[in-house]
């Protein structure tokens, strides 16, 4: 018995296969135009304006009114060019060369360790230190008795010295987008720290107890680390105001949340919450919410109804495509410069959100989608 042979008709697969070629370009089009007339790109339009604004230090007053964008870019062109903002916030020669006497700035990739200068400058009261590749704080730190600002965000900062504790003055402490693991319980002796940032370390998974002895403490930043739950040292910080814990692994909120009887913002978003507990409904200060995820199932009504002013933002995360990548460390730095992006994002967003008089209290499926 022969071979079967099955001939094909190839101009009826092309023909086909052109067929589809074009529905899908007619689709793709169409997309595109539903796009560009969807809020989003608005949105998308609107947060380009604002980041170009605020590089030439044009105010908000300028081109938001009622908390909406409301300028055109002629304007702005004008308006930067005009050297009256510059006029009005410069200061006398003499009166910068004093205040920078005790300020130090470092920043660049070509900078792996501090200078050795650094050490007989000891009345500096600020530390400026950021894109870097240093990977140490010093421990010759605990002689700037001074010091009341130590910014040390985007480096390579893996370890924090318990001389830190020493730092008796100090108000903020920055060590955002570093390579952070853990807190030294050291840091709980700085007792007049008012704002800490841990964000973007991506792998600090609890903080020291001792931290509770932070009674200053008004602003706590842990974003985008591997918090499970809150820690128990921040129920203790009794001024808190500001607490963004967002891009975590949080599965639930303590019962005991509301003896931060202080705090006016919480930012929940990018966790894995599936209900919140009706305690946040008794903290009176509370005026600004921030969850996401369809996997949150219950929420108290009294949250979505309150008339304390409370604003409750539901965000809704796009689903990111995961890059293949064999180098694990090349897709924690992809993914940490996705959480810097998102983070001026939110920082915009909340900033005019803020400002609004007139948002609603309920917000819903609000879309975030930032890809590098």
């Amino acid at each position: 018995m022969g071979h079967q042979v099955i001939i094909f008709d190839f101009s009826v697969i092309r023909g086909l296969w052109e067929t589809r070629v074009k529905k899908n370009k007619e689709r793709q089009k169409k997309e595109k135009e539903r796009l560009e007339k969807s809020a989003l790109e608005k949105i998308k339009q609107e947060w380009n304006l604002i980041l170009e604004c605020r590089k030439k230090g044009i105010p908000q007053s300028k081109y938001l009114k009622n908390g909406f964008v409301d300028i055109n870019e002629k304007d702005l062109d004008t308006y930067g060019k005009t050297p009256q903002l510059k006029k009005s916030r410069a200061l006398p020669d003499g009166a910068n060369k004093e205040q920078n006497k005790f300020i130090f700035q470092l920043s660049g990739e070509q900078w792996t360790e501090l200078p050795d200068s650094l050490k007989e400058r000891t009345y500096l009261k600020e530390w400026h230190v950021y894109n870097t590749l240093i990977q140490t704080i010093p421990t010759y730190i605990a002689i700037f008795q001074d010091l009341r600002v130590l910014e040390l965000s985007k480096n390579q900062i893996n370890h924090i010295p318990a001389e830190i504790g020493c730092l008796k003055n100090l108000k903020v402490l920055n060590v955002s987008f570093n390579n952070l693991k853990s807190v030294p319980p050291e840091l709980g002796d700085c007792e007049n720290l008012e704002k800490l940032d841990l964000s973007g370390n991506m792998e600090i998974t609890e903080l020291p107890f001792e931290l509770s002895n932070l009674k200053q403490l008004t602003f706590v930043d842990v974003s985008a680390n591997k918090f499970h739950s809150i820690p128990i040292c921040v129920l203790r910080m009794s001024n808190l105001q500001w607490l963004d814990i967002s891009s975590n692994s949080l599965k639930d909120l303590p019962e005991d949340i509301d003896r931060l009887d202080e705090l006016q913002t919480l930012l929940l978003q990018k966790n894995k919450l599936t209900y919140l507990p009706r305690a946040l409904v008794n903290m009176p200060k509370l005026s600004l919410l921030v969850v996401s995820g369809d996997d949150l199932v219950e929420i108290p009504t009294a949250i979505c109804e309150s008339t304390t002013g409370l604003k409750f933002v539901s965000l809704k995360d796009s689903p990111v495509e995961t890059i293949v990548c064999e180098d694990t460390e090349e897709i924690i730095e992809n993914e940490r410069e996705r959480e810097q992006i998102e983070k001026e994002f939110m920082k915009a967003y909340i900033e005019d959100l803020m400002e609004r008089e007139s948002t609603p209290s309920y917000t819903t499926k609000v879309m975030l989608s930032l890809q590098l």
